[in-house]
Parts: structure tokens; C-alpha cells; sequence
């Protein structure tokens, strides 16, 4: 079996690539970069933009599998970025996989495309895409996902590849991703925490699903395993997450206490959160210069809101199964940020800028704390996909 990973490079295209080269499959990585850690381990770097659909073709031929992970995520920034590469970028992976014959699609999507600001609690994947999104970027991944999924009620593609055969497609929506390795969310929520400038949204009771990232890796390959034809997986979204979801701001406190950082003491009430959201978002609008604003209406729902899910379906059709619990990924998690410097010791010198990323660094990639992944996962720019500018 052969893989194409778009994104390789990047905190879950690397676990993906991982998961898969376990299995003893050939890898490809179609990214920004060459990684010479992955071709030390026999994987195939080609170096590309997603928004190139010639380069995106040429990286689809000859593989049996393509998992398109490579996107942008941020709770601001451009609409025609975020449609130029989560959207169209999508497009170019479609037509890379339908022209060389590629049989099988596994799409990294986002439970964002069916959020509407209110609570969900135990959601599945009956849920509606709204009709309007809070953000560029689930409205982005929303338009992607369904040219995906669509393809399974096409027997033939375009007309000018009406003799390829049927490629069967699925989406995996893995919320708030998180674990060792992540350099954009965990980074940011220490930064914040230490300066004092984290706040809790909202009275902290809310409740979401995370999912750690070697869970999510293995939901993706599971899912390209079963995509055979007449497989009930074909054609559809699976909402992922860890065994239970966690109520979120106890979760942060504990893996700041951990890090020996203090924890948040400080609070936004929801509707204040809400409306200065809203406030800053017109201000931004009209004075672009200003960058990014530190809260918008997308970010309060996603800190101040329960949202987790239904996993049955997953569980049902995939098998998935999480093998990492919460604690114990919280031990590796703690782990990795000792060992990396992300918190100082005493007998450390301060992490440098490059560990803990710039608030200009967060405002170019369009990321700011959570990010547009207090849905899916860490404010990442993945590896072949464009940064905001």
C-alpha cells in the first residue's frame, strides 16, 4: 500500500505518517519542506503548495491512499486565504486523486463545520451544517468537506475523467487535538498563563472532547483500512475524541499546575466575552492595520461553550477505540514540555523565542491561543498549505 500524507510534516501529518509506516505501507509527505527526520526513515518528501494544483497532482501519482491533512486554521484572518487553501486546496487534491486513478480519500475535517456558537452536548454526526459560520475557517473546511463526501454519489468524476474508476472518500472530525509535539497551542496557553493574561470564559463548568494526536492518527488509517466498496464508511463524517470529554478550564488549571505554571483565576462572563468579541471584530474590520483581535464572537463560544460528541459511529464502522487515555497523556505531555524548556526551571535559562512563538508569530499564522482549533486542535498551520501573511 501506498500513502500520500498532505501536511506530513505537521503535528498530526506526523503521527499519521507514523501510523502508517507501522503497517508496514510506502509513504509519501507533500509539504512546504523537506524533513530530513522522515527520509531517515524511508519516507518520500515532495516539497509543494497545496494551492498549486499541478504540484498537488503529481504528488497524488501512483499512490493507492491519500490523506489530505494540510490546511490553515485561526479564528481571523483572510476569507479568500482560508477558501484558497482549506477549500481549493481540497479541490486540487480531488482532481490530483480522481486523474491518477487514487481509489482511496481520508479528509482531516473539523467538528466546526456543524457549530453555531451554542452548546452541543453528545452531538453526532446528524448534526447540520449551519447556515451561517462565525468564522472563515469552519466555513472553509464546511466547503471541503462536503466536496468530499459528495464524490461517493458520483460514479464517474468530471467529464474529462469519466473513465477513471470511483474513488471513495470519508471525513474524520477530530476535536481539539492535543499532545507532545504540539508548538502552537500548548506554547500559547503557557505564555499566556505565566503573563497572567489567560482568563476563563463564562463560569467553567463547560465540558468538550479532546483528542490526543496518536488517537486521531490511528482513526485516520483505520478509516482508510475499511474503505473498500459497499463499505458502509464511504461517504461519510466520523466525530473522534478521547474516552470521555473533560471539563475544560479544571483540565487546563490541572496541566498548568503540573508545569508548574498558576493557574487561571481570572474570568470573562460569557455575554461580556460575546459582545466584546463582536466589538473587536468590527473594529478590526474597519481598521485592518490592527492585525488579529485577541477575542472574537468564534473563540468566546469556543472557550465558553460544552461542546463534545457522539463517538458510536466511529466506534461502529472504524473501530476506533482510543489507546492513550487522559492521564496518560497528560504524563507525556508534562514530560515533553520539561524536556523541551517550554516552562523554565531553576536551573534553566528562559526558553528562547523560537519555543515559546511571538505574538507577531501568532498573529502571521493566523492563530491565536486556541485558535480556529478550540475545535479541532492548536491553531496549526499544517506543512503544505500557505501561512497567512
Amino acid at each position: 500500500m501506498k500513502a500520500l500524507v498532505t501536511g506530513g510534516g505537521g503535528f498530526l501529518g506526523r503521527h499519521i505518517v507514523a501510523a502508517v509506516l507501522r503497517r508496514g505501507w510506502k509513504v509519501r509527505v507533500f509539504g512546504r519542506h523537506r524533513y530530513p527526520d522522515l527520509e531517515q526513515k524511508g519516507v518520500e518528501c515532495v516539497v509543494g503548495d497545496i494551492c498549486s494544483a499541478e504540484a498537488v497532482e503529481a504528488a497524488c501519482r501512483g499512490m493507492d491512499v491519500v490523506f489530505h491533512v494540510a490546511g490553515i486554521t485561526g479564528i481571523w484572518g483572510s476569507k479568500e486565504l482560508f477558501f484558497e487553501v482549506n477549500s481549493h486546496g481540497t479541490e486540487h487534491v480531488i482532481f490530483g486523486c480522481l486523474w491518477n486513478g487514487v481509489r482511496r480519500l481520508v479528509y482531516t475535517s473539523s467538528p466546526s463545520v456543524v457549530f453555531t456558537g451554542r452548546d452541543i452536548h453528545g452531538g453526532n454526526e446528524s448534526l447540520p451544517y449551519p447556515d451561517r459560520y462565525l468564522a472563515h475557517y469552519p466555513a472553509s473546511k464546511a466547503k471541503a468537506e462536503k466536496m468530499v463526501l459528495g464524490l461517493n454519489e458520483k460514479e464517474t468524476g468530471p467529464p474529462a475523467l469519466e473513465n477513471r474508476e470511483r474513488i471513495l472518500t470519508c471525513a474524520i472530525r477530530p476535536h481539539l487535538l492535543w499532545g507532545p509535539g504540539d508548538r502552537n497551542l500548548i506554547p500559547r496557553v503557557i505564555r499566556l498563563a505565566r503573563e497572567g493574561r489567560l482568563r476563563r470564559i463564562g463560569p467553567g463548568r463547560n465540558r468538550v472532547d479532546l483528542t490526543y494526536v496518536e488517537n486521531a492518527a490511528e482513526a485516520h488509517v483505520q478509516a482508510a483500512e475499511r474503505l473498500v466498496p459497499g463499505s458502509p464508511v464511504a461517504g461519510r463524517a466520523f466525530f473522534i475524541g478521547d474516552h470521555e470529554p473533560v471539563v475544560l478550564w479544571e483540565w487546563i488549571n490541572d496541566f498548568l499546575v503540573r508545569v508548574g505554571v498558576p493557574p487561571v483565576r481570572k474570568a470573562l462572563p460569557y455575554p461580556l466575552a460575546w459582545g466584546t468579541g463582536a466589538l473587536l471584530e468590527t473594529a478590526h474590520r474597519l481598521m485592518p492595520g490592527l492585525g488579529e483581535p485577541v477575542l472574537t464572537r468564534f473563540l468566546a463560544a469556543q472557550l465558553g461553550t460544552s461542546h463534545y460528541f457522539d463517538h458510536s459511529q466511529a466506534a461502529e464502522l472504524l473501530a476506533y477505540e482510543p489507546t492513550v487515555d487522559n492521564e496518560t497523556g497528560l504524563e507525556r505531555l508534562v514530560a515533553w514540555v520539561r524536556e523541551t524548556g517550554l516552562v523554565p526551571c531553576p536551573s534553566r535559562k528562559r526558553p528562547s523565542e523560537v519555543d515559546l512563538p511571538t505574538r507577531a508569530e501568532s498573529t502571521r499564522n493566523a492563530c491565536r491561543v486556541w485558535g480556529g482549533r478550540g475545535a479541532d486542535g492548536g491553531g496549526q498551520v499544517d506543512p503544505g498549505a500557505r501561512r497567512p501573511s
